[in-house]
């Protein structure tokens, strides 16, 4: 059977600004064996070819088509939903990037969205325009809703606080686009053109990777190498189908015969 990996970043590749040990090997394995993968992210602020030349710069042979980030999936589902459309963004580079390649124009007034990502120049002028936007009739979306980034100094607010308190102040609710959302999960593997059960994801984290592949019917392996410790997963309803200390466990033969790729 084919087989495809989509796997997370942070937590599984490199943790800050450091390699996982082992994670080079690994996407040298699946590059060599001409296995398809593709890096899922949810943070919308760098373009496709800003992430892949960070991890190329920390030794892992990525190119920009081996990119798939949370922006992408957004700009993509809108451009399904409403062509040429409009968007005002709370966001960054990565995210304008998206939504101006698939043909949507940023403005300023009687947008048909309000487009929400990682940001670090958000100013409250910004955020009473988004609520005032909103209650006009503009739709909220959100290219994920994780509650905080970590950074090499330690939390910052991630794009889940930001639509959280746009949420609070109109009452309406968001439509989230990134990881766990299915139209994100499902893109990427359409990407890789898989089906279901010849998808892999990893990841570090529950509430995201590990939880879309068990809603999509992916295989899901859960590294210990992030945010996740093993003691940890006696609190979910859900598991996923391999535990691992960190990537570098998958390198060799063994990721291609026996349990992991059953």
């Amino acid at each position: 059977m084919t087989r495809g990996f989509l796997i997370d970043m942070d937590g599984v590749i490199y943790r800050g600004r450091n390699l996982i040990p082992g994670a080079d090997n690994f996407i040298n394995q699946l590059i060599a064996r001409q296995v398809p993968f593709l890096f899922l992210t949810n943070n919308s602020q760098r373009t496709r070819r800003d992430v892949a030349t960070r991890l190329v710069r920390m030794g892992v042979a990525a190119e920009e088509h081996h990119i798939f980030t949370c922006a992408m999936a957004t700009a993509r589902f809108l451009a399904q939903q409403k062509p040429g459309g409009t968007a005002f963004v709370i966001g960054e580079g990565g995210l304008l990037n998206a939504l101006h390649s698939n043909g949507y124009a940023i403005v300023d007034h009687a947008p048909d969205y309000v487009v929400v990502g990682e940001g670090r120049t958000m100013t409250m002028e910004v955020v009473e325009a988004a609520v005032q936007m909103i209650v006009d009739g503009a739709k909220l979306i959100a290219t994920n809703l994780d509650p905080n980034c970590p950074t090499a100094h330690g939390l910052r607010p991630g794009c889940g606080a930001i639509v959280a308190m746009l949420e609070a102040a109109t009452g309406v609710r968001a439509f989230s686009v990134g990881k766990p959302s299915p139209v994100m999960m499902r893109a990427a593997r359409k990407e890789l053109h898989l089906r279901a059960e010849e998808t892999t994801i990893i990841g570090d984290t529950m509430e995201t990777d590990i939880l879309g592949g068990v809603q999509l019917g992916y295989r899901t392996v859960l590294v210990l190498s992030g945010g996740t410790r093993r003691e940890d997963l006696a609190r979910y309803a859900y598991c996923p189908d391999v535990v691992l200390e960190s990537i570098a466990e998958l390198c060799g033969d063994g990721i291609f015969a026996g349990e992991l790729a059953a």
